[in-house]
């Protein structure tokens, strides 16, 4: 099955990956419901929605804190290198990600595309004002304040630019994801259950456009029905695998 997966690759013309959380809890990123702790008296979905912020700012911003920081811990893991090395072989055009982690960035991957935004990045929740933490290297100082952050153009509260429950996901991340989906003829899709949409209509365009689906997960899931290939195991042990075939063949 790994040789049939990566001939499928290696003969590809326009090949993407679509991943999900499974790719990242192998480099230690906590699962939006795997924390503990403080946070076991809350649940998840109370403190990532607009009517969290609302209420209360600071216990949001508290919780998104801790995550930053346990996020700041993990490294990307060989199936980041993996495929940003299959980006730089011209194998993979693009990744697209549900993950708000920014390891496939760190990772080397260039056309990435965040369906659901990025940890790292903040915006302001009255003006236009965006900041992204890495790229001004305030990260560390960011985790570590206890400060509700404020707009430095308009005061008005700083909230994270990722897409929280009930809310949309961006226009020109989820038009760019479908156009990629519609020319692929390939997609690898990495560790997502396949079940939370409109990001997991990303498989079935390319499987109506024509296209094949290679899927890496340690579990069955809402994409395995219609997987041309399902490899089943961690995607940090597969996709070296599959990347070496991938050099073999080429």
């Amino acid at each position: 099955m790994l040789s049939h997966a990566a001939k499928i690759l290696a003969r590809s013309r326009f090949a993407i990956a679509f991943t999900g959380a499974g790719i990242s809890a192998e480099s230690g990123v906590p699962t939006f419901r795997g924390f503990n702790g403080l946070w076991k008296r809350y649940r998840p979905e109370e403190l990532a929605t607009p009517e969290a912020f609302q209420m209360n700012p600071n216990l949001v911003w508290e919780f998104y804190r801790w995550r930053m920081k346990k996020i700041l811990e993990a490294k990307p893991n060989p199936a980041h290198y993996s495929l940003a090395e299959l980006e730089r072989l011209g194998i993979i055009k693009a990744v697209i990600t549900q993950n708000v982690d920014d390891l496939h960035r760190e990772a080397g991957t260039r056309n990435l595309v965040e369906l659901h935004g990025n940890i790292f990045r903040v915006k302001c929740t009255s003006c236009d004002y965006r900041e992204n933490l890495k790229e001004g290297g305030r990260v560390n100082e960011f985790v570590e304040s206890r400060e509700l952050p404020k707009c430095p153009r308009c005061g008005s509260p700083l909230r994270p630019d990722v897409v929280w429950f009930g809310e949309t996901l961006p226009k020109d991340a989820l038009e760019k994801a479908f156009n990629l989906a519609e020319r692929a003829d390939v997609v690898l899709v990495i560790g997502t259950s396949g079940v939370v949409y409109p990001a997991a209509y990303i498989p079935y365009i390319v499987k109506e456009h024509g296209g094949r689906v290679i899927e890496v997960n340690v579990e069955r899931s809402g994409i395995t029905p219609i997987a041309d290939v399902f490899l089943r195991g961690k995607a940090g042990e597969i996709l070296p695998k599959i990347l070496e075939l991938v050099r073999e063949l080429r």
